[in-house]
């Protein structure tokens, strides 16, 4: 579990977030949404230490992040995995090096064990025998598939997805939304989607938490979104599905 209480936090005299609360449970899909310039990547980057936050504590499962020595912050680093957006494969190595790179960085782990496990991990996303292919050999579906087996290799607790549909036509982004959800489920990881489609909203959101303006208007799950009593929420909601259905018509055509 996650747990976020009062993060603020300014740059120079603009405050950003203010005062965010929240509780991201395991084995759920979490989602952190709203329009662009409202919050969300500046608090992601506080949750992983990328931002310090001028106030508010990020707990890990009871460990305070915010205040940690810098060898608890190391140890809660290597149960983090990152799904970035465009999942910011390393051009110049193999999918099979890709995936193993943080095994390399954060584990004294046998070759031939690394080697189970990025197999292991690659199965699960559904991308057998590519271990050779290089990122400008694979489609964009592959691309994220293959972040995602990156992000889950060092059998990670905790799942950032930046974006992780950016760039995707519908069906693959619907894809890749079930494809965490299952991971999520299965591993009983916590996850943490930023994202700003409606249609991940609807599929996977068991919780959301929604930001406007660096505040925190509402929470709850996808069930109970659309019911919403926030008119700024209602405006994103229905705004967003207008746009996705003129992007669909336009692409049928």
């Amino acid at each position: 579990m996650i747990k976020i209480s009062n993060i603020r936090k300014s740059f120079d005299d603009k405050e950003v977030l203010f005062g965010i609360d929240g509780v991201f449970k395991p084995g759920r899909t979490n989602l952190i949404i709203g329009t662009s310039g409202t919050g969300k990547s500046v608090l992601l980057k506080c949750m992983v230490g990328l931002v310090e936050p001028d106030e508010g504590v990020v707990l890990y499962d009871d460990r305070n992040f915010t205040e940690a020595s810098r060898n608890v912050r190391r140890d809660i680093r290597r149960e983090i995995g990152m799904l970035f957006q465009g999942a910011a494969l390393f051009d110049s190595k193999n999918v099979e090096k890709n995936v193993m790179f943080p095994l390399d960085m954060l584990t004294n782990m046998p070759k031939d064990e690394k080697l189970d496990r990025v197999n292991f991990v690659l199965q699960r996303v559904g991308l057998e025998n590519v271990n050779k292919k290089m990122p400008s050999e694979l489609s964009g579906g592959m691309k994220k598939r293959v972040g995602i087996a990156r992000a889950i290799v060092n059998n990670s607790k905790y799942l950032y997805c930046d974006e992780p549909n950016s760039g995707l036509d519908p069906k693959t982004a619907i894809l890749i939304d079930h494809l965490i959800k299952e991971i999520t489920y299965e591993f009983e990881i916590t996850t943490i989607v930023v994202t700003h489609d409606m249609n991940s909203v609807m599929e996977i959101g068991d919780y959301i938490m929604y930001l406007y303006q660096g505040k925190k208007l509402w929470e709850g799950s996808n069930d109970e979104i659309l019911d919403a009593r926030v008119k700024e929420l209602q405006d994103f909601v229905y705004a967003n599905k207008l746009m996705q259905a003129v992007k669909d018509r336009r692409d049928e055509g």
